[in-house]
């Protein structure tokens, strides 16, 4: 496999297909008609892919995605439908009485893979952005100013290849996940559109096989899943954009070397697109974790395990009684949460960050004794303002964390005044 990517590479003197110039001294290509070629080519394969800016290439992205998912077989889509609005329905009917939070989902999808891609795409472009342009201008950046004039229009196609190349990489990454999630919520962020719930069928039927469960209870369980999850982000104003915000943090604090990047600028020569290629894959343009990319990433772990334990309380409450399997699926959901497995791999090599809720079990072990010693209504407040959330600390220890709450009423009076605060604070700014 050549090693520069997408078919671009330098032209390969010893193949016999090749005609050579033959004015040319010693039968050999003159330099400059090659680098033309090259540039040529390269100027040929990024019209191909799409009209695509920014940092990157989401044109290709989808594409490579599409390509990739293309052999999978879906389900017909007035069965799948059906299936999914039947589950979802019966589903809220089950909600209802275990939260206080309405039902969310104005909207249920039934999705194939290469739909769960389409239509989280724009979710993931906000996600990735970040880092892509962090990561794309940082060696351009580092050049010295006589370096970066001598390069002139090269910088811009370099631009355009940094973005294909991030392209690729998430075309190839959305594949892999999308041949795997079994809703729209199922890594714990809301990627899909508001107020829809959207389980993907042909994932689900094969995520049963292992299970020697009924396909029917399975499709339950996920729609109470995905219906409970869609609660949250409906009717907690702040979570969305608390979770989004966060990841976004993370990539925001990417730093790379300074010294590497110096280093690495003096090896690229701006006229030879293979030095830029090369310097583009020597690794030393990898980021360096950062005190506050720490910090955001335990904001995040500490969050999506509170949305995942909340979620696996309320739908357990919902469910078993109902669904005979239903305690085997919570625990095999768990473990597939906590193992991380596709969403890591795809988020570590995305945004950087592994997105696993290492504390998914001491969270819902605090709403369990949030709800056993309060009930529904004190444990629901506690959504109405990210500053009454537990912390990491709280998961720690949620039995001081259950003694300190007070009643409904009083959780009321605390958001009441936390929201007093704000306006004054909003008024002095």
């Amino acid at each position: 496999m050549s090693e520069f990517p997408f078919g671009f590479g330098m032209p390969d003197p010893n193949d016999p297909d090749k005609k050579k110039d033959p004015n040319a001294q010693g039968g050999s290509e003159n330099p400059f008609d090659q680098l033309g070629q090259m540039l040529s080519q390269l100027g040929q394969m990024l019209s191909q892919t799409g009209s695509s800016t920014g940092p990157v290439n989401y044109d290709l992205a989808k594409q490579i995605a599409v390509q990739k998912l293309a052999g999978q077989v879906g389900f017909a889509p007035s069965t799948s439908s059906t299936a999914v609005d039947d589950a979802v329905h019966l589903a809220e009917m089950w909600l209802d009485p275990v939260t206080t939070l309405p039902a969310g989902a104005t909207v249920t999808r039934a999705w194939t893979p290469r739909d769960w891609v389409e239509h989280t795409l724009p979710t993931w472009q906000r996600l990735c952005d970040p880092v892509a342009r962090r990561m794309s201008g940082a060696w351009v950046d580092a050049l010295p100013d006589e370096a970066r004039q001598q390069a002139g229009p090269l910088l811009a196609m370099v631009g355009q290849m940094g973005g294909m190349a991030f392209g690729s990489q998430l075309g190839n990454a959305l594949a892999q996940l999308a041949s795997e999630v079994l809703t729209s919520t199922d890594i714990g962020l809301p990627l899909g559109p508001a107020n829809t719930a959207a389980l993907v069928p042909a994932n689900i039927e094969e995520f049963t096989k292992g299970l020697e469960r009924p396909s029917s209870e399975v499709m339950v369980f996920l729609a109470a899943r995905e219906a409970a999850h869609q609660r949250l982000f409906t009717h907690v104003p702040w979570l969305r954009q608390r979770l989004l915000a966060t990841v976004e943090e993370f990539a925001n604090g990417i730093k790379v070397d300074t010294t590497a990047l110096q280093e690495l600028a003096s090896q690229v020569d701006p006229a030879n697109p293979e030095t830029i290629e090369k310097a583009m894959q020597s690794g030393m343009l990898e980021p360096q974790a950062t005190p506050e990319q720490k910090a955001a990433l335990a904001r995040l772990e500490t969050l999506l395990a509170l949305v995942e334990g909340w979620v696996d309380i309320v739908v357990g409450e919902a469910v078993t009684d109902r669904l005979p399997g239903a305690d085997a699926l919570r625990e095999t959901l768990r473990r597939r949460r906590a193992s991380g497995g596709p969403a890591e791999q795809t988020f570590a090599t995305l945004v950087g960050l592994e997105l696993r809720p290492r504390k998914l079990r001491a969270a819902a072990a605090l709403w369990r004794l949030v709800t056993d010693q309060h009930g529904i209504e004190t444990r629901d407040g506690l959504w109405g303002h990210p500053d009454l959330m537990p912390t990491a600390d709280d998961l720690d220890d949620p039995m001081d964390f259950a003694e300190r709450l007070g009643t409904k009423s009083d959780v009321d009076d605390m958001i009441a005044k936390l929201e007093e605060n704000q306006g004054e604070d909003k008024k002095d700014d």
